[in-house]
């Protein structure tokens, strides 16, 4: 993919450490319950009734997911994330909190969001995303016009797409980006309102190790116009 404007694979390797006994057990048990299924995707797909939807790009430990899905208990969040490291650690929470308003894709969100109708989801959640911080990776970022676009195309009129990083560089990019377009408006009066945390978005273990760390951390919320 040599054009920021496509879009292609943003990841690199799927799996970390091996997995346990009993994380085993749930990928081989637990995930096949409550992942995406194939073909076009809507809310009776994915649901069986029409609630609203939500979606997680690249879900992490899955913290922030299960967070969501027991604040919004009448929505349906799907989350993506290519890791199995990760998609366990979904899966733990969701067995552990008893969370029947999740379904999984193990994989690329790009896929996931090419296969739902335009204008059907009311959040879309993009937090700590890998930055890819040299310079000659940045058409790797998920932060670039293509996946923006396709974001933006299934995204209600009013809905919102949250954004969340730590990094310097990739918040510059981020910036530059949003504010080339005129399909988002960003929800600011003022540096409180992206320094700090809202009150309904679960705190992740990525943004926890920044500030152990010292990062300054920064939060981003545009609507759909």
């Amino acid at each position: 993919m040599s054009d920021p404007t496509t879009i292609g694979r943003l990841y690199g390797r799927r799996q970390g450490h091996k997995l346990r006994a009993g994380q085993a057990g749930l990928v081989e048990v637990l995930l096949p319950q409550i992942s995406v299924p194939e073909g076009a995707l809507d809310s009776r797909a994915l649901f069986g009734d029409d609630r609203p939807l939500q979606l997680e790009i690249g879900f992490g430990a899955g913290e922030h997911l299960a967070g969501q899905a027991k604040l919004h208990s009448g929505h349906g969040l799907i989350g993506c994330e290519p890791f199995i490291n990760g998609v366990v650690g979904a899966l733990q929470h969701i067995q552990a909190e008893d969370i029947k308003n999740v379904r999984l894709h193990m994989g690329d969100a790009l896929d996931v969001l090419a296969r739902l109708p335009d204008a059907s989801l009311d959040r879309v959640y993009l937090l700590h995303p890998d930055p890819w911080p040299k310079a000659r990776h940045a058409k790797r970022r998920f932060m670039n016009p293509g996946p923006l676009d396709r974001i933006a195309t299934k995204l209600k009129p009013g809905g919102e797409f949250r954004f969340g990083t730590d990094h310097p560089v990739y918040l510059r990019w981020a910036l530059m980006q949003m504010n080339r377009r005129s399909d988002f408006a960003w929800e600011v009066s003022g540096p409180q309102d992206f320094l700090t945390r809202p009150a309904d978005w679960p705190e992740t273990r990525y943004e926890r190790k920044a500030r152990r760390l010292g990062h300054e951390v920064w939060y981003f919320r545009y609507i759909r116009n």
